[in-house]
C-alpha cells in the first residue's frame, strides 16, 4: 500500500482561536452573522449529510450525476496526474473522477479536519494501493503551500462550497487557486445554478426540519466550547431568497427579547424579538457570471457540464 502523509499546515489551537475571533466580531457587529464553517462539528456533518439525501435538497445529486456522466470527458481534457481537492471531507463524491483518472499519481485532499481526511485517505487507499495520497490540515481560504507532485494538476473545488463566500472572497479565493495554477493545470468548479425561487428555498428549509437543526447547530457549537448559554429552541430558522444579490440567506431569528452570556469571551450579547444572525450566504449563478469571474481571477473557461435537468454545473478553466 503506497504511504499515506498527513501534513498539519494549521496550528493546533488555529480552530479554536478562529471561533473565538469569528463569534466576538460576528456577534458585536450590526446586522449580526456567524460564518457557516462553525454547523460542522461531528453532529454538524451528521446532519449535512442527512441534509443530502433529503428530497428538497438537490445539489448533491446533480453534482454526483455530473461526475458520474462526465468525468472520463474531465480525465481526458486534463490527463491530470495529481487531483488537489480543496475541503475534500469525506472524499465520497470525489472517487468518480479518482476512477476516471487513469494516470493518477498523487491525491491531495485539503481539510480542516484531522478525521475526516484520515478517514477518507484509509478508504481511497484501500481499494487503490498504488495511490499516493498527501493530506493537508489546511484552511484553503488562507492561502495554500502544495507538496511537490507530478504534473499537470487538477485543482477540485466540489459541492457549489463557492457560493458560501461573498464576492469579494470569491475574487480573492480564485486569485489564490490562480497563484497555484503551472501551465496546463485545472480547475474544476461546481456551482449551483439560478433557478426558480420556490425550489432553492425548498432547498434550505427542508419539510423534515433537518436543516433548520443543522443551523441551530452552530449555537450547540458555541455553547459547547465557549461556555454560552444559547438555547436553540429560542431562535427561529429562516431560508430566503434574496434576488437582488442572487442568493439565499440562511437565518437564526430571536422568538423573544432574550440576553446570552459568553463567559469564555467575556461577553453578553442582546438580542431584540425578532433580531435576525445570518449564519451562511448560498449564491447560485449563470455561466456568464462564473466565466467572469474566472477571467478576472486570471483563469479560462474553457468546459461547462451540467445535470440533465440543468439545476448545477461543473466548469473547467485553465490559467490565462
Amino acid at each position: 500500500m503506497s504511504p499515506f502523509l498527513l501534513t498539519r499546515t494549521l496550528p493546533e489551537d488555529a480552530t479554536d482561536a478562529a471561533l473565538r475571533a469569528d463569534v466576538l466580531q460576528g456577534l458585536t457587529r450590526t446586522p449580526k452573522m456567524l460564518p457557516p464553517k462553525w454547523f460542522y462539528d461531528a453532529r454538524g456533518s451528521e446532519l449535512f449529510e442527512e441534509i443530502t439525501r433529503l428530497p428538497e435538497y438537490y445539489p448533491t445529486r446533480a453534482e454526483r450525476e455530473i461526475l458520474i456522466a462526465r468525468a472520463p470527458e474531465i480525465a481526458a481534457a486534463t490527463g491530470a496526474r495529481t487531483l488537489i481537492e480543496l475541503g475534500s471531507g469525506s472524499s465520497e463524491k470525489t472517487r468518480h473522477l479518482i476512477d476516471a483518472l487513469t494516470g493518477l499519481h498523487s491525491y491531495v485532499p485539503v481539510d480542516v479536519s484531522e478525521s475526516a481526511l484520515t478517514g477518507a485517505a484509509e478508504s481511497l487507499l484501500a481499494g487503490r494501493p498504488g495511490l499516493h495520497v498527501h493530506a493537508l490540515i489546511a484552511d484553503f481560504t488562507g492561502g495554500l503551500a502544495l507538496p511537490g507532485t507530478p504534473g499537470p494538476r487538477l485543482v477540485a473545488f466540489l459541492g457549489g462550497t463557492i457560493g458560501n463566500l461573498l464576492p469579494a472572497e470569491r475574487a480573492a479565493f480564485l486569485a489564490s487557486v490562480r497563484a497555484l495554477l503551472a501551465p496546463g493545470d485545472t480547475l474544476l468548479l461546481g456551482t449551483d445554478l439560478v433557478k426558480d425561487e420556490s425550489v432553492l428555498v425548498r432547498a434550505y428549509d427542508d419539510a423534515a426540519g433537518v436543516t433548520a437543526a443543522f443551523n441551530k447547530n452552530v449555537l450547540v457549537v458555541i455553547d459547547r466550547e465557549l461556555g454560552a448559554d444559547f438555547d436553540p429552541a429560542d431562535f427561529g430558522h429562516v431560508a430566503l431568497w434574496d434576488p437582488e444579490h442572487e442568493w439565499i440567506e440562511m437565518r437564526l431569528r430571536a422568538r423573544r427579547a432574550l440576553t446570552v452570556k459568553i463567559p469564555e469571551l467575556d461577553l453578553v450579547v442582546h438580542f431584540e424579538a425578532g433580531e435576525e444572525v445570518r449564519t451562511e450566504v448560498s449564491a447560485k449563478f449563470r455561466q456568464d457570471g462564473v466565466r467572469a469571474e474566472l477571467a478576472e481571477a486570471g483563469m479560462e473557461l474553457t468546459h461547462w457540464w451540467t445535470d440533465e435537468a440543468g439545476r448545477f454545473a461543473l466548469s473547467l478553466a485553465t490559467a490565462v
